[in-house]
C-alpha cells in the first residue's frame, strides 16, 4: 500500500500560476518534484527556480530530462552554470551554448574548475571561426586561459589588447611566450608590455624565444640573475647573436666579481 502524497506536494502540483513563485522557494525537494509536474510551470517559473544554489542534483537533473525546457536557451544556459548539476549533463549542455555563455562560465566562480576548464577549451577550439571583433572582444573579457590562448594563437592586434587583459595571469604568458612559432610582432608587444615587461620570469621567457630583437636581448640581460643566464645561454633555439651577448654577459659579472688587488705597501 502506497503511502499518502504529501498534502503540500499535491497542492504544489496542482497549483495556479500566480501561486507557483511562493511555492519555488519551497525547502521541500517533495514539493519541488510535484511543482515539476504542474503543467501550468512555465519557462519563466524554471529559470526563477534554477536561480536557486541550493537545488539538489535529483531536481536538476529532472529538469534536464524535460524536452519542453531543454529546448529553452535561458533554461540550458542556467543548467550549465549551476553548481549541483550533475556532471555529465553540464558537459553535454556546454556543447549547446553560445560563445558569451561559455566566457560567463568560465569566469563564474560558483562553476566547478573543471567546466570552466571545458567553457575555456570550447571557446579555444572557436578561434579559427570566429571574426575579428568576437576575438578582440574576448582578448578583453575572456578568462586567463583564453586570453593566453588568444597571445599564443593570434594576430599582434589581438595579442596586445589580451596582454592587458585583467585576468591574464604570469603562467599562461609564459605558457604562450613557450612557444617558438610566436610571431615577431607578438614577442615584441609582449617586450615592450608597460606591466608584463618588468617581469624577471617573463623577461627570461623572452630571452629564450628565437624571434625577441637584439637590442631588446641586450637590454634585458643586466636585470637577469646569474643562474637564469647560465640556463639560457644553452638554450637551444637562441640565436647565436643573443648567445654570443649572453656569454659576453657572463663573463662581465665574472670579472666584475673578481677581488680586487690589494695595493702594495711602500
Amino acid at each position: 500500500m502506497t503511502s499518502p502524497e504529501n498534502p503540500e506536494a499535491a497542492a504544489a502540483r496542482r497549483a495556479a500560476p500566480d501561486a507557483i513563485p511562493v511555492l519555488l522557494s519551497s525547502a521541500s525537494e517533495e514539493v519541488i518534484h510535484a511543482l515539476l509536474e504542474n503543467p501550468a510551470l512555465d519557462e519563466t517559473h524554471v529559470c526563477l527556480l534554477l536561480e536557486r544554489k541550493d537545488l539538489p542534483s535529483s531536481v536538476l537533473e529532472e529538469i534536464s530530462k524535460r524536452k519542453a525546457w531543454h529546448a529553452s536557451h535561458r533554461i540550458r544556459r542556467a543548467l550549465a552554470a549551476h553548481p549541483h548539476t550533475p556532471r555529465l549533463i553540464a558537459m553535454r549542455l556546454l556543447r549547446e551554448l553560445y560563445l558569451l555563455d561559455l566566457v560567463q562560465i568560465s569566469l563564474a566562480p560558483a562553476c566547478s574548475a573543471e567546466l570552466r576548464r571545458l567553457a575555456d577549451a570550447r571557446i579555444l577550439t572557436q578561434l579559427p571561426q570566429l571574426p575579428l571583433g568576437q576575438k578582440l572582444m574576448l582578448a578583453r573579457r575572456g578568462s586567463a586561459r583564453v586570453a593566453g590562448g588568444l597571445i599564443a594563437q593570434e594576430s599582434a592586434q589581438v595579442a596586445r589588447i589580451a596582454l592587458d587583459n585583467a585576468f591574464l595571469t604570469e603562467s599562461q604568458l609564459l605558457k604562450a611566450l613557450a612557444r617558438e612559432n610566436l610571431s615577431a610582432a607578438v614577442v615584441a608587444a609582449a617586450a615592450s608590455h608597460a606591466r608584463w615587461s618588468q617581469l624577471i620570469t617573463v623577461r627570461a621567457a623572452l630571452l629564450r624565444h628565437p624571434n625577441l630583437r637584439p637590442d631588446r636581448a641586450a637590454a634585458y640581460l643586466p636585470t637577469l640573475p646569474l643562474g637564469e643566464l647560465k640556463e639560457i645561454v644553452n638554450t637551444s633555439r637562441l640565436p647565436e647573436s643573443v648567445r654570443e651577448r649572453v656569454r659576453e654577459e657572463l663573463e662581465r659579472r665574472k670579472v666584475s666579481e673578481l677581488p680586487e688587488e690589494s695595493e702594495e705597501l711602500d
